[in-house]
Formats: structure tokens, sequence, C-alpha cells
């Protein structure tokens, strides 16, 4: 029996894992969540797995909560980052799943490591804004990375048991996003509406977009550096529209390794939650001979030029990485209101990563005060380009 504690339980991962734990109560033990505002779904969750600590983002939520669950004894409910705090080091919690979308979770999954529990990582923008202080925290405390971007898992799985010096260069699938197909000259006037419409996976706002834009590849890409230890120049993105293979692995000897499966977020959740027993009947095989041809393709540097402001985050190093994805957040969250379009994402971030000066980001305030100072940067710049 694993007891999990779940950053982000309301979200797309969260709800997911959730169900997981549901499904499995002979493996798997809620012992903590910590959400947002979500009261709703939080409440049916309590009242699924009964946990004994849940968080929400502030009072207001809470009063609620706490007046819905007034008749469930023992239940303790905290808020803020305060309660995102309990949550991750909470002392039964063998498992850390951290699936909030965004740096506000970077906190508490660096609070995970320090505890040395295994933690499933959804978070992104962990590696990305703190690669280097994350992955020095794990080694530190003896803590355990397992990947859970479909992508990253992937990878782990098929370089388990291999000599890392063995590999030539890992390669990361796309599926190019809703707007693969669109014409390039039209992308200025796709509506949020279009862009979200993902034609393979069921994932939240922000990172439907970041699909769509490729931003989430080139996040993967950083957080591949920090995961498996690479250079940029051993990592490689390539559009796969079908979203079966799920990334490869590339060794000295010329020959490659793959992961396929449908295109289910369940697969690497349950991969995380269970490791290093497989679960049964996460996915439904594929049917090989229904399949059809798998297509790959090299992405177009003028379709998705967040993937080129990736490399050179890298390549910059220190809290640059950190900027972008602060600058790409309040980017997308102004695209979904309309307050710009959909090309000047990409074009909100280069102008502050230009802004930024790096700094090494080697602990948490630096980390913390990059993203601040690119947010605002980036917010004051949207709102002249809206004016």
């Amino acid at each position: 029996m694993k007891n999990i504690s779940i950053l982000g339980s309301t979200g797309s991962i969260g709800t997911q894992a959730v169900e997981i734990i549901r499904d499995h109560p002979d493996r798997f033990r809620a012992v903590a969540l910590a959400a947002g505002r979500n009261i709703d779904r939080l409440e049916e969750q309590i009242r699924l797995l009964s946990p004994r600590l849940v968080a929400v983002s502030d009072e207001q939520a809470a009063r609620q909560l706490r007046h819905r669950c007034s008749g469930i004894a023992g239940l303790d409910i905290l808020t803020g980052e305060e309660g995102l705090q309990a949550v991750a080091i909470h002392p039964e919690a063998d498992v850390v799943l951290s699936a909030i979308v965004g740096a506000a979770g970077l906190g508490a999954t660096l609070s995970a490591l320090q505890t040395g529990k295994v933690l499933g990582l959804a978070n992104k923008e962990s590696l990305v804004a703190a690669g280097a202080l994350m992955m020095k925290t794990a080694r530190q405390h003896g803590a355990t990375i397992l990947p859970v971007d479909s992508e990253h898992s992937a990878i782990y799985q098929c370089m388990q048991g291999r000599n890392a010096e063995e590999v030539r260069r890992i390669i990361l699938t796309a599926s190019g996003g809703a707007l693969r197909g669109f014409p390039i000259e039209d992308l200025a006037e796709v509506s949020p509406d279009i862009a979200l419409n993902h034609p393979n996976w069921s994932m939240g706002p922000k990172i439907t977009i970041d699909s769509a834009t490729l931003m989430n590849k080139g996040l993967e890409v950083i957080e591949a550096k920090w995961l498996f230890d690479l250079p940029p120049s051993k990592i490689s993105v390539v559009i796969h529209p079908q979203s079966i293979v799920h990334s490869l692995v590339e060794f000295t000897d010329g020959t490659l390794l793959a992961q396929l499966s449908r295109p289910d977020m369940k697969a690497p959740i349950g991969f995380a939650l269970a490791h290093p027993v497989r679960l049964e009947n996460m996915v439904e095989p594929l049917d090989l001979l229904g399949m059809g041809a798998l297509v790959f393709e090299r992405p177009s540097r003028r379709r998705y030029p967040c993937l080129d402001l990736a490399f050179e985050a890298i390549k910059g190093g220190g809290t640059l990485p950190a900027a972008m994805n602060a600058a790409n957040e309040v980017a997308v969250d102004a695209y979904l209101k309309r307050q710009i379009s959909f090309i000047q994402i990409a074009e909100v971030s280069r102008e502050i990563m230009n802004r930024h000066t790096p700094r090494p980001g080697d602990t948490l305030a630096e980390v913390l005060d990059a993203l601040a100072e690119a947010g605002r940067s980036a917010q004051e710049y949207i709102g002249k380009l809206s004016d």
C-alpha cells in the first residue's frame, strides 16, 4: 500500500490520479490533497478518498469547504502556501504527485524533495525555472523524481537499465497541437476556442495552448536536460501527429528504443504512482494492424518560434528559463482572455527574455524573484500591446 499526496488534485492530471487511486484501493491511499478554488470537485474527492488533510488557495474557499464537510471527522483544512507545504511534506506520504500548473507549485515541489520522498513530477515549471536547484536538492536528500509527462516518462522507461554514456540523443515527440495544419499567415486571427481544440489529448487550457505554440515542447527540452543530465545538443524534437510514439532514445550503435501507447495520461500517471510495478489495464492496447502509418515531421521554426526561445533560454542559463516561463504564463493567460493575439504569445516571451539579466538561480528566493519580475514586465508589455 502506497500513501499518496497530490498537489493540484482538481486539475487534469490530479483528477486522473484520483481515479487511479479510486480504482486501486488495494494499492493506494490518498493522505493529502491540495487544490485551488474548485470546491465542488475537491469535496467530491474528499468524500471519495477520505484524506485527512486538504489545502485550498484562500480562506474564503476554506470556509466554504469546512461548511460542506462539517460532518467529516478528523479532516484538517489548510490554506495558501502553508497548506501546500503541509500536503507536500505530509509525514505519511510515500509519493507526492506535483500536478499544479505554473510556478505556484515550485516551493511545495522543492519541499517534497527535501523530505526525500518519491516525487511524481507533472509540474513542468519546477525544472524549467529551477532545474539546477531541484536536482541538487534531490541528490542531497536521496529523493527520486519520476516524470509524469508522457514524453519524459517514455524516455525514462526506455533508459531503464541502460548506460547513459551509450545515449546518442533523445527525441521528444510533439503532436503539433490544434493549429498544426492552420495557415501560418492566419495564425494572428486564431481564437482561443480553436486553439483549445486539441486533436489527441485532453488537458487543461494553459497546457493546450502551450501545445499549439510548441512552448510545451520547449519546456520539455529544458526539463529533459535536467532529468537525464544531457546537453541540448543531444535533445531533438519531431512532430508526430498521431501521438502514439511518446518519445524515443537513440543509442550510440544507431538503434532506437521507443515507448508507444494510446494518447492517455493515465498510463504515465499510473507508472509514476505504482513504480516499479505496472498497473493492469491503464489504457486500451494499441491495435497495430489498424493503427495506420506513423508520421514524423521536422517542426517549422516559423510556425513554432517558442521552440527556439527555449533553446535560447538554456544557452543563456541561470534565471533566463524562469523569465521565459513566467512571461509565457502571463501571455497565455492574456491570450485566453482575448487581450493579445496568438502570435503575440511568442512576441511577449521574446521581449521579456531580451529585457532579463540572468542571475545564477541558486536559491528559491532568487528564482521566485526572477519569476515575479518577468511576470510584472510581461503584464506591462501586454498592457502596451493592448493599448
